[in-house]
């Protein structure tokens, strides 16, 4: 029985995890351009903690775990979290996000300990603009991974696009092109603001304008979505491939949400955009009961806004950077 139920009758049913706050690109959207203070090993939750949590989110109702950072690759042996994770009854879902770099390498482990959905970070093809974006040269090493995941197989591979106005608009077509005769599916994701991250209204690619730029080529169908679903989908008519749009600052979708995130040091967040934060960890480690830990996390849960506030309003407030939350 789901009991993850917050004060606006949303049921919660996905989990977020960051295992690592730290990541071997440097996307400026991401983190902000002065760099973090990288957590300590100690203050990360070992994989024994963050098993104990999720054994209690899943207990309370939660059936998909989906592991991020950073760049989850970078914590060490992760592979060996997700067959930790893969043991839990109850759970049906685990997937991952990552930038990919470290993924050729480490692929058909995770797919064997499993993980069945894969998101991949990749914001341009151009070797170039990816140095620029990324602060690495290492688009090659991103396409490898992405090749040997298709390879593997997953049920589901996803490229999540982060779109922003004067930066990678011109390559919206090209992210088309290259999924649209294979089985995956392309995300534009609206340019979010964070901690330090260069944003302003003027720089969000909206829905409604990738939505007509990709009309002027493809005919795009409408497809039912799951509840709970952060992107529009679309068929790309005479095509195997899809397309989303992830519209966080056109067209909210804060009334069905269905996700809450854990951070690498132990910290339930009800809502990206709310700064407000629960640790676990430490109680966990002063020898608190499972009950208390599930008395913490429904209070986090309790908390919860109804929306998250207007663009502006979030770029305002004092709240961790991408990296430190969780991708």
């Amino acid at each position: 029985m789901n009991t993850l139920i917050d004060g606006f009758g949303r049921k919660h049913t996905y989990l977020r995890i960051s295992v690592t706050d730290k990541c071997n690109l440097r996307c400026f959207y991401c983190m902000p351009a002065e760099g973090i203070v990288w957590k300590r090993k100690e203050e990360l939750l070992d994989f024994e903690e963050i098993l104990r949590v999720c054994k209690i989110f899943v207990k309370r109702g939660i059936e998909k775990i989906r592991l991020t950072g950073g760049e989850p690759l970078m914590r060490r042996d992760l592979p060996s979290l997700v067959g930790m994770l893969s043991q839990i009854d109850g759970l049906k879902t685990i997937a991952m996000t990552t930038n990919a770099t470290l993924l050729a390498e480490n692929v058909q482990l995770l797919k064997d300990q499993g993980v069945s959905q894969l998101n991949i970070s990749i914001d341009s093809f151009k070797r170039e603009r990816f140095q620029q974006l990324t602060g690495r040269d290492e688009l090659q090493r991103v396409l490898n991974g992405l090749e040997a995941a298709r390879r593997v197989g997953f049920q589901s591979i996803k490229l999540n696009v982060v779109a922003i106005a004067d930066v990678n608009e011109d390559e919206i077509l090209d992210f088309v092109e290259y999924v649209k005769d294979t089985n995956i599916n392309v995300r534009f994701i609206e340019f979010m603001p964070f901690r330090d991250n260069n944003w302003n209204v003027d720089r969000v690619l909206t829905y409604a304008e990738m939505l007509a730029k990709i009309g002027e080529k493809f005919d795009l169908t409408p497809l039912e979505t799951e509840p709970g679903a952060v992107a529009r989908d679309y068929a790309i008519d005479g095509h195997t491939g899809t397309v989303s749009f992830v519209t966080s600052m056109t067209e909210s979708f804060c009334g069905t949400c269905n996700r809450l995130r854990l951070t690498a040091d132990g910290s339930v967040k009800s809502c990206l955009f709310f700064p407000a934060e629960v640790n676990l960890r430490d109680k966990m480690r002063a020898g608190a009961t499972d009950a208390e830990i599930e008395e913490m996390i429904m209070y986090s849960l309790s908390q919860k806004p109804e929306a998250h506030p207007p663009a502006e309003e979030i770029a305002s407030q004092l709240n961790r950077s991408m990296i430190e939350i969780g991708g």
